[in-house]
Formats: structure tokens, sequence, C-alpha cells
């Protein structure tokens, strides 16, 4: 006979799906939840307030408008930088250090995983190239196969443009994560970023 009550089995099921959290992680939360209610009622109020959560209408970033603070900003420099997901764009504005435009892939391109060029937002990065007169192109995937296998898509759909192509520096570890790195890592990493041969 299970003990555990079933509504209470269907939100660890459902918090097993987030990524990083497995079974034990998750009855823990669980657990926690529903003992101290306040967090209860405090963590649906925030799920709430994130449905109204979108993509930006330009960048493809999480915003709460059509278009994110960072698109909006006029002051930003002509340097797009192309990155795989919202929260390694969030990790790289943490540093300061990054003035230009962001735009995010949403993934990156991973054949075996069925992850096609079209499943990704990257059909848009050459008419923002040349819309928003951006100078230089700097990739900052992860140094993964994959990371590398959607760089070279990309370069090869803006060679055209006649823009520089840079990628940050690989102080990033091979096969890490850019979201998993610190802001010491990362801020060196943009500092040594070196134009692609």
């Amino acid at each position: 006979m299970n003990a555990i009550p079933d509504k209470l089995r269907r939100l660890i099921e459902e918090l097993k799906k987030l990524p990083s959290i497995g079974e034990r992680t998750a009855e823990l939360a669980a657990f926690e939840l529903v003992v101290r209610r306040e967090k209860l009622v405090n963590l649906i109020r925030a799920l709430e307030d994130a449905g109204s959560l979108g993509l930006c209408g330009v960048c493809h970033t999480v915003t709460e408008g059509e278009v994110c603070s960072v698109c909006s900003d006029e002051s930003r420099e002509p340097i797009l930088m192309i990155v795989e997901s919202p929260m390694d764009m969030y990790r790289i504005e943490e540093t300061g250090i990054f003035r230009g435009k962001y735009h995010v892939l949403g993934g990156l391109i991973a054949p075996l995983e069925g992850v096609e060029p079209s499943h990704l937002f990257i059909d848009d990065i050459p008419e923002r190239i040349r819309r928003e007169n951006i100078k230089e192109v700097v990739f900052a995937l992860s140094p993964t196969v994959e990371g590398d296998a959607t760089m070279f898509y990309i370069m090869d759909i803006i060679k055209d443009t006649g823009v520089r192509i840079t990628r940050i520096a690989r102080g990033i570890p091979s096969g890490f994560t850019i979201s998993k790195a610190d802001g010491i890592t990362l801020e060196e990493a943009l500092k040594s970023r070196q134009p692609v041969e």
C-alpha cells in the first residue's frame, strides 16, 4: 500500500519533470511545500504571475512585454551576442561587461535529439544584422559538439553580411554549460573573445 496521497504523488511527479530535480529532491520539495503552507501559497502565486511572461519579439528572451528591456535600450552597442538560452543571456548581463544586444536561439542544433535549425530562432539572424546595422556577432555558445555545430551553421548563413565574427574565449571548460559558469569565468571568457577562423 502506498502511504503517499495521490495528490502529493502527482506534485512529486510534476516537480521531477523540472531540470536537475530527481526523485529525492522532488519528494523533499513536495513535502516542504505541503507542510509549510505559506511556501505553497507563494509558489502558486508566483506560477500564476509567470503565466503572463512571454518571449521578446526581437531577441527571444523571456520578458513581461512585447520587447525586453535590453532590446528597448537604444544605448546598446551594435554587437550581437548569440546565446543558447535566456538563462545564458541573464548570466552574461549580470557581469555588467557586455553592452551589446542578444539573440537567444532557444537551444542548440542536435540532430540525434531531433533538434534541427528550424526548431530554433536562427532564420531571423541575417535580417537582424542588416536591420540593426550590427558590426560584430559574438558566439557565446556552450563549448560542446552541439554548440560548435550550431555556430558553424549560423556562420554559414551570415557570411554574406560582412559582419565581424568572434566567439567568447574557451575559458569555459569543454562540455560545460554557460548557465553553470561563475561570474569570474564568464567575465574572463567575454574579455578574451577571439576571431573565428
